[in-house]
């Protein structure tokens, strides 16, 4: 049954991937990948705070797993992000592949760190 969430939830992370994705590129069209960071940001954002639940407020474990795993990893792209990167360098753009990778990391993980203390602090 998990299984099955996870899958559910998977989907429409996937689903919502695309819209976001979409929705970034129409309104701010450009090289720089802009609908890939904010997905992985916001996304890495909202894993930081289901983790949050569980670890600090008793959350049930499930939740972390179906929307987690299911609907966090079917939103979040690192693959796509990697791709993006390398084709910012095949453009010689080497200075905006290198601040888009280390732009990325760094906002994701803090985006991460900030959703657990923001629901520790709740």
């Amino acid at each position: 049954m998990i299984a099955l969430a996870v899958m559910m939830a998977g989907a429409l992370g996937a689903v919502t991937r695309f819209v976001v994705d979409g929705a970034v590129r129409n309104r701010w069209p450009t090289t720089t990948p802009w609908g890939t960071f904010a997905i992985n940001v916001s996304g890495c954002a909202l894993l930081g705070m289901l983790a949050g639940l569980v670890v600090f407020h008793g959350a049930p474990h499930e939740w972390q797993v179906i929307a987690g795993t299911g609907f966090c990893g079917g939103y979040t792209t690192f693959s796509t992000a990697a791709f993006e990167t390398v084709r910012l360098a095949q453009r010689e753009e080497r200075w905006r592949s290198g601040a888009y990778a280390v732009g990325t990391l760094v906002a994701s993980v803090t985006a991460c760190a900030t959703g657990m203390w923001v629901v520790w602090l709740a």
